[in-house]
Formats: C-alpha cells, sequence, structure tokens
C-alpha cells in the first residue's frame, strides 16, 4: 500500500503555535487533506504526551476517529518530537513507543530548562549525543530542515561527520525544509545514500501550513516499523514520492535582509548588514553552491520523484484576490474537498473542470497543473509569493503528473 505521510508537526504545546493543533483537530484536517499518517511532535513533553495516551495503539500507531469525518478510516499518528542541541542545530526524532519516548525524556531532562515547558526543547547536548540516545531507543534521527539558515544542521556545519560524529554512519535521513527540493540536495555527494523527507512543520492546522509538504512512502501496513523500513529502503519498503512547495516560495531561498527583505548575491552578503542596518541572512540556495559537490544534482537510483505542490488555498485565494484565511477561499476549498475526498486528489489527480466552482478557480488550478504558475522567490523570513499567468515571473513550475504515474 502507499502512504501519505507528514512527519513533522509541532503541538499546542510548542512555542508560536496555535491552541488549535490537538489531536481532534489534526485527526479531521489530516484526513482532508489526504494524509494517512501525521507525526504527533512534540512527544517529549509530558502534557502532550499525557494527551497521546488517550489514543488507540497498534504497532507503533496511534488511531483517532476525527469528530466531523464520515470517513470509515482513522487518522493515524506516529510519536515524533523535534529537538535543539547545545549548537542551535534542529533535529527530528521518529520514536517507536511511549515507553521510548518516556525513556528519552528521562535521558534528556537533565540537560534541558525548558523540557516540561516547550514543545521543542532545547538541549545542552551535542548532535552526536543526541543521535547516540535516540537510536539506543530505537529511534530514527535526522537533521530537521537541513538547510535553513538559522536552526538547521548546515548553518552550523559542513557535513554530516561534524554535526553527528562518529554516529552519522547511523543517520538515514535528512529533512529538506521548505527551501529546498531534491535538486539542490542531490548537488551534495554525502547525501547520495541517505532518504530525503518532505514535510510541513507545521505550527498551525491551517490548510495552507498543515502537510504543505509530505510524502508518498510503499509500505505492508501503517506501522512504526514499516515506516522505519521504507525511511531506510529495506524489502521493499520505501519513499515513492517527495511533494512539496516549490524551494523558491520558501522564506530562505535566496540571501536577503531580515529587517527591509531587500535580496542579495552571495557575494554582496559578505558585507553582513543591508544598507538599512538589517542583517543579510544567507539563503538555501547559496548555501547550497557553497557545499554542492555537483553542478548539477546527480540523482541516485533510490531517489524517488518530486513533485511541487502549492496549497490549494492559496491558489484559490490568488483566482479570486482575497485572503487565504478567509470564508470565501474556506467555502470554495470545503466544496472541492467534498467532491473529490482530499487536497492531494484536487491538486493531482482529479478533473476538475466540472466542479461546479468559480471559473477562475478552475481556470487557476489547471494553470497550476499545466506548469503555468510563476513564484517570486522569499529570502530573509519572508516567503516567496505565488503568482498566476500574466505577472512577472521569476521562475515556471514544472507541469505536474498525476501521483498514480509514480505508484
Amino acid at each position: 500500500m502507499q502512504v501519505n505521510a507528514d512527519l513533522h508537526i509541532h503541538s499546542k504545546y510548542s512555542m508560536a503555535t496555535s491552541p488549535k493543533m490537538d489531536l481532534p483537530t489534526l485527526a479531521s484536517k489530516s484526513l482532508k487533506k489526504g494524509i494517512q499518517l501525521v507525526a504527533t511532535g512534540d512527544c517529549l513533553h509530558p502534557k502532550w504526551l499525557c494527551e497521546i495516551k488517550t489514543l488507540k495503539e497498534e504497532n507503533g500507531v496511534f488511531k483517532l476517529k476525527a469528530p466531523d469525518s464520515d470517513l470509515k478510516t482513522d487518522a493515524n499518528f506516529i510519536l515524533t518530537t523535534e529537538i535543539e542541541d547545545i549548537n542551535q542545530v534542529h533535529h527530528l526524532l521518529i520514536i517507536p513507543s511511549i515507553s521510548k519516548a518516556e525513556e528519552l525524556y528521562e535521558f534528556i531532562k537533565p540537560h534541558s530548562k525548558d523540557i516540561d515547558s516547550n514543545g521543542r526543547p532545547n538541549v545542552r547536548l551535542d548532535g552526536k549525543e543526541i543521535a547516540d540516545a535516540a537510536i539506543s531507543a530505537g529511534a530514527l534521527i535526522g537533521p530537521a530542515h537541513a538547510f535553513t539558515p538559522w536552526t538547521a544542521m548546515y548553518a552550523y556545519h559542513n557535513s554530516l561527520k561534524e554535526c553527528y560524529g562518529d554516529m552519522a554512519k547511523n543517520i538515514y535521513f535528512i529533512e529538506l525544509g521548505l527551501s529546498a527540493d531534491t535538486s539542490y540536495a542531490d548537488r551534495i555527494a554525502e547525501l547520495k545514500c541517505l532518504t530525503y523527507l518532505s514535510n510541513s512543520d507545521a505550527h498551525s492546522p491551517y490548510v495552507n501550513k498543515l502537510a504543505r509538504e509530505f510524502n508518498r512512502f510503499e509500505m505492508e501496513d501503517i506501522s512504526f516499523d514499516e515506516l522505519k523500513m521504507a525511511i531506510i529502503r529495506e524489502k521493499g519498503r520505501k519513499p515513492v514520492l517527495n511533494v512539496g512547495m516549490p524551494p523558491e516560495e520558501g522564506k530562505y531561498n535566496e540571501s536577503a535582509c531580515i529587517r527591509c527583505f531587500r535580496h542579495y548575491t552571495i557575494r554582496e552578503s559578505v558585507m553582513k548588514s543591508c544598507s538599512c542596518g538589517g542583517t543579510i541572512k544567507k539563503g538555501v540556495k547559496d548555501r547550497v553552491n557553497e557545499l554542492a559537490s555537483f553542478d548539477e544534482p546527480q540523482y541516485p537510483d533510490h531517489r524517488p520523484p518530486y513533485i511541487h505542490i502549492i496549497p490549494l488555498s492559496e491558489i484559490i485565494a490568488k483566482a479570486l484576490g482575497i485572503g487565504p484565511n478567509t470564508k470565501g477561499v474556506q467555502g470554495v476549498w470545503n466544496a472541492l474537498i467534498g467532491q473529490y475526498g482530499s487536497e492531494v486528489a484536487v491538486l493531482i489527480d482529479a478533473d476538475i473542470k466540472n466542479s461546479g466552482v468559480d471559473e477562475r478557480v478552475i481556470g487557476a488550478i489547471i494553470a497550476f497543473k499545466e506548469g503555468k504558475v510563476k513564484v517570486k522567490p522569499g529570502g530573509g523570513g519572508q516567503y516567496g509569493s505565488v503568482e498566476l499567468p500574466g505577472k512577472t515571473n521569476k521562475k515556471k513550475i514544472e507541469p505536474q503528473r498525476s501521483l498514480g504515474d509514480f505508484g
């Protein structure tokens, strides 16, 4: 079976997150998005773990029926957490059981002042020490949003070995983050053997945040062991698709000032400060160019395709000329989901020409599928902007294919 999975989100117990990041809301929203397996996030936080314990557990997966769903299927949650190490590098952990989460909590607690108050704890340990503990507990660990200029592995280290020491041999994945995709990462030779994860890192359950990036895996069933085998690529289990926003839409794609958002070339950015007095933050594209082993990406045979998807709510908003979180957008979004079952189906699989929604929306979705959507790159903490045909563009997105093409 093929499983869509978003393996990095946060709960209501993390800083700067929506209070609606609760289990019933996440269950409802993930099913409507077309995601069969969603991260719990923050599973080392005692209060959040207590809530997770109320769910039915089967083989390391926690099940909950969405309160507003007519679907017979349950939402499935997998235990995950994000940890910030002593060097400000963020790590994503995928954990096999409640008992192992509790074991990691007990190990980390003496090294963290905020593990009981912040869903993403700051820990006075380095990457090697955290990886050693995670792997000893049977968890998977890898760098979160690996290229982001503030809190990522490649922001502070030049290699996996530099970050994880002799535990680097036990790292099986990296998370690409919103400002990078496969074409960026596969210019770096040391990543050739790793699995790439594309996750949302959602801080709210809005339809343009949760599962804005996700993975599709070939698995026998939905369980921790099956997911682990899929990430490690064992016994025929494997990733078959990465799905995410165009990297240009990420808010750190190009080097730019964090105050006025003026963009700079890498040569200009060595000035360290913008003419407005703000700091210039090196973009992911420039950082990849520094690290790159190849001028062009060199894709290994195991690398699945990467499809660029822009959240449906953003396309509707652009078509109607209104905000993405307005009632008008939500009404059209609900109508389309009601007809086709999920956002993934609407954006990629379904023929929506006779959907009956506003013709401007139909035209915008078709333009997206035909590769006519344009993106102005983001930088300095400001997201890139999506534009429909006829407006100034920086880069055209390649035409999309059906998810079924990659089955």
